[in-house]
């Protein structure tokens, strides 16, 4: 048995033990980036009595730290605690060495609706970067939070910034036994409010979102045979999208959301094909892509749909190849060592991530496409299933921390890497959503 065989039978029969219990994953910083931004984000004024809950301020200040560019000053070595930017003394923080400062207060509306006032302030320049409101219901409370620190990420670093967006990721409780449990989970970027969309004694796996993130596909092994399902988040509905005879695995969607790139075995041998979403039952929306004895595995589109990159053994070794629709004919991508699998294309179409393995030892790593050498990203030794962030920032993937599994992220440059352990089991095949429409209503002031 080849190692791109044995990739494959051990991807598809199996999965690691996860909780049953919902629990948040924290947050733990291995490195971040050299010159980090110094920050200052003051306790923001809570007249919607937060004494129980998660103040706004301490999450935008923790998912700034999360990114790895920013170094929040300590609120102990504040100096003052302005309100307004009438209270604001800029050489009070330039005293501080901070460069960036966030201020504003929380307050209630009468309809019950959260109202946070906040200012960026450019310390150096002394001058309002943003100013204005986030507004949105109690229970919107970490939205408002990842919204203003969307806003402060994008405003100072110019990169839209990904701190609203959702992970999906399978967890498994007890697995190898009889009262093995899987559960499909969707939480926030930061592993808090973690929910189960699906709970199954049978093997789920391989999910992606859609490109809007209203639903998600996914591998169900429901009564031992493996399914292809689509499931809406809002409503819970699902529909069976493909359960051909043999193996049915690793969807994707398309970037328009019209088709799937998956797996099937229903001819015999492991092969790319593509399912139009418009009518799934019908034999004519199967489209076959690949024809070789190899195996051909784990699809992703490009991103701008003109392509699937895919990973094969047809050269003898597991490689990336690339399936051009305009030419038919697939293309080898990666020619650097004897094992690179599991590409995914990055939203920027120049780059794609993928595992790559050196000396038995499995990293994460990054190529352009228009050239042949890679930059390895990560440096434990069993990574895998990498995701890419919408804003091309960052990746997710799944690795170890001694016996358990846990997600981690490292920004495409290698320079920030942080962990997402859980405390009560491990984690896998982790999924990062598109950006997703606004949750709360953002209020810059002086626009309409």
């Amino acid at each position: 048995m080849n190692a791109l065989t044995q990739r494959f039978a051990f991807y598809l029969l199996t999965l690691v033990a996860l909780p049953s219990v919902h629990a948040q994953m924290a947050v733990v910083i291995d490195q971040g980036a050299d010159n980090p931004i110094r920050i200052a984000v003051v306790p923001f004024t809570d007249l919607a009595d937060a004494s129980e809950r998660e103040r706004i301020s301490d999450i935008v200040s923790r998912d700034l730290v999360r990114s790895g560019q920013f170094s929040p000053l300590a609120v102990t070595d504040m100096l003052s605690l302005p309100r307004s930017q009438d209270e604001v003394f800029f050489r009070d923080w330039r005293i501080s060495a901070v460069d960036y400062l966030v201020i504003g207060d929380v307050q209630r509306t009468t309809a019950g609706d959260l109202v946070a006032n906040w200012s960026l302030i450019d310390v150096l320049g002394e001058r309002v970067l943003w100013q204005g409101q986030v507004i949105g219901g109690e229970s919107k409370r970490r939205d408002i939070a990842h919204r203003i620190s969307d806003v402060v990420y994008e405003s100072i670093t110019g990169v839209e910034g990904a701190f609203s967006t959702k992970l999906l990721y399978v967890l498994v409780q007890d697995a190898g036994t009889s009262r093995v449990n899987y559960r499909l989970e969707l939480a926030d970027a930061d592993g808090a409010r973690a929910v189960t969309l699906l709970e199954s004694n049978e093997p789920i796996l391989s999910p992606s979102f859609s490109p809007d993130a209203s639903s998600v596909v996914f591998v169900w092994f429901q009564g031992g045979r493996s399914g292809i399902y689509q499931q809406w988040i809002a409503s819970g509905e699902q529909r069976l999208l493909a359960r051909f005879q043999g193996i049915n695995t690793s969807p994707v969607f398309s970037p328009d959301g019209t088709r799937l790139a998956l797996v099937s075995s229903r001819d015999g041998n492991p092969e790319i094909y593509t399912l139009d979403l418009s009518n799934p039952s019908s034999d004519a929306s199967l489209v076959r892509l690949t024809r070789h004895q190899a195996i051909d595995t784990e699809p992703d589109w490009l991103a701008d749909g003109s392509g699937i990159v895919f990973t094969s053994d047809r050269g003898g070794q597991p490689q990336i190849y690339l399936y051009d629709f305009s030419s038919v004919r697939p293309e080898r991508l990666t020619f650097q060592g004897d094992y690179n699998t599991r590409a995914r294309s990055m939203p920027t179409g120049d780059h794609i991530a993928f595992i790559h393995r050196i000396d038995n030892r499995y990293h994460l790593a990054i190529k352009d496409l228009a050239r042949d050498p890679i930059t390895i990203l990560t440096e434990t030794a069993l990574d895998e299933s990498p995701a890419v962030a919408p804003n091309a920032a960052m990746l997710i993937y799944a690795t170890k921390q001694g016996n358990q599994g846990i997600l981690a992220v490292v920004s495409t440059d290698g320079a920030v890497k942080y962990r997402l352990p859980s405390a009560i089991g491990d984690v896998r095949e982790p999924a990062w959503s598109p950006q997703l429409a606004p949750v709360v209503r953002t209020v810059e002031a002086g626009a309409e």
